[in-house]
């Protein structure tokens, strides 16, 4: 049996984490997370082994753009989770965006997109 790749979340609100949570390790994901603030989710992308992210752009207030940029600087991919449209997200670099609120189906193809 394969491990199963590792999927960090990063969600500030908790009815949301909760339903992520439950759809990533659904679809077959180990859920590393959830973190619900950006200093918490800055030390899990520091230093868990992680195979890919979903990062909330908006923390209560605060970008999430910091961990983007410490896992891009690891090589791991990620996708900015975000109910602001895809123009919305002011990141350098390519990256998956899906919009809130997103089904099961929309988070498998853009989980399977992150590793294709």
């Amino acid at each position: 049996m394969t491990e199963r790749r590792r999927i960090l979340l990063v969600e500030d609100e908790p009815m949301i984490a909760f339903a992520l949570e439950d759809i990533v390790s659904d679809l077959g994901y180990e859920v590393v997370g959830p973190a619900h603030r950006l200093a918490d989710a800055l030390v899990l992308a520091a230093n868990q082994e992680l195979d890919g992210a979903i990062l909330d752009v908006n923390l209560n207030e605060v970008s999430s753009f910091p961990v983007a940029d410490l896992l891009k600087e690891r090589g791991i991919p990620f996708m900015f989770a975000t109910g602001y449209a895809e123009g919305g997200v002011d990141w350098t670099g390519e990256v998956v965006v899906i919009a809130k609120p997103y089904g099961r189906d929309q988070l498998a193809q853009a989980l399977a997109s992150l590793f294709a």
